[in-house]
């Protein structure tokens, strides 16, 4: 077995801390190491428990999960943070990932669904949604201003892999639509990151939308 991902679940419903807990038991791979209940626990616990994951409520008694999401984001950058909740409120979940969150899971998805996602998640590699990549777009091209590219920067082949990440797109879709493997995939994404200093593919496409790679015509 690999390095444990340690997990801090941030959830004012105790009924909802327990589900939580029984999804990640049935992976190894996941060790709990503490649970708080409102967002003014949650930066002492950080601190205390140095998390790598934080699967975080929106919906906390005190303190908005965006809110808190952003001041985590702000102290503790490294530490990947996941908004969980039972709405499918898009306005939420992109304000989420706007603080700094590396993506979002609705309680009503299956216990696979959140493995499978929560580990890309830790990896780095969860794609982002279509829809997502589309309020990206609508937010980014909805300002008269724009960001000049740097076309020095990038090759032209990282160029096109950073637009297909921004639009949503696994590395299997990238590697059949480029005709290229999806280790050649990997290997630029790790370019960009190093190129770029993004750790993440979430804060890939966001810098693709702001810098004008991905326009709204595409």
């Amino acid at each position: 077995m690999g390095k444990l991902i340690r997990v801090l679940i941030v959830d004012d419903h105790p009924m909802a801390r327990q589900g939580i807990r029984e999804i990640l038991k049935t992976d190894q791979s996941f060790y709990i190491v503490g649970e708080v209940a409102t967002g003014k626990e949650v930066s002492a616990k950080v601190a205390e428990l140095m998390p790598d994951l934080i699967l975080m409520d929106i919906h906390l008694p005190d303190v908005s999960g965006l809110e808190v999401t952003r001041q985590i984001k702000a102290t503790y950058p490294y530490v990947k943070i996941v908004v969980v909740t039972v709405s499918d409120d898009f306005t939420n979940l992109f304000e989420a990932i706007k603080n700094g969150a590396q993506g979002y899971l609705l309680k009503t998805v299956t216990n696979d669904s959140w493995i499978t996602y929560l580990k890309a998640v830790v990896a780095g590699q969860a794609p982002i949604s279509k829809r997502l990549a589309e309020e990206m777009l609508k937010e980014f091209t909805s300002h008269q201003e724009r960001f000049e590219v740097e076309g020095d920067v990038l090759s032209k082949r990282e160029r096109e892999i950073l637009t297909w990440v921004a639009q949503g797109y696994t590395n299997r879709d990238i590697s059949l639509g480029l005709e290229i493997s999806e280790y050649t995939v990997k290997n630029h994404l790790k370019n960009l990151f190093q190129k770029l200093h993004l750790n993440n593919r979430v804060q890939l496409a966001k810098y693709a939308y702001e810098k004008g790679y991905v326009k709204g015509d595409e």
